[in-house]
């Protein structure tokens, strides 16, 4: 687990990326935007989530998914249509076994980002309550 000293510099640098790109809305074009509200939308579900992260450790047939995450198999085949037409996973099928997989490995680092954030905001939170638990 990196220390607060790394967090805090990558989050510093995540800030600044984020900065520099929201400094030139100029040069984003309402299709990018679009499409960079597109792949935030496609993080929004829980079950999709969920599913990248089972992925994240190789290839999985869809009744594999299905059993590990405890939906049914036509929930699981939305999701899985829904990440594969985003260019997230890829589908292969072998007989009568559909294998999918992570096929852009960037989507973590955009998860990423996200849990360090919110891990970030979580223990500052938790620092301010310890101190008014300490005052009192």
């Amino acid at each position: 687990m990196p220390g607060a000293d790394s967090v805090k510099f990558r989050l510093d640098n995540i800030t600044k990326k984020a900065y520099s790109y929201i400094r030139m809305e100029k040069a984003l074009t309402n299709e990018a935007i679009e499409a960079i509200a597109e792949r935030f939308k496609l993080l929004s579900e829980p079950i999709r989530l969920k599913i990248l992260h089972l992925l994240r450790d190789g290839e999985m047939t869809v009744s594999e998914l299905t059993s590990r995450l405890g939906i049914t198999q036509p929930n699981a085949s939305k999701h899985l249509r829904t990440l594969q037409e985003a260019g997230v996973l890829s589908r292969k099928q072998r007989g009568n076994l559909v294998y999918y997989s992570i096929w852009d490995e960037s989507i973590f680092q955009l998860c990423e980002v996200v849990c360090d954030s919110l891990g970030e905001r979580f223990r500052q939170q938790a620092a301010i309550f310890s101190m008014n638990y300490q005052e009192n």
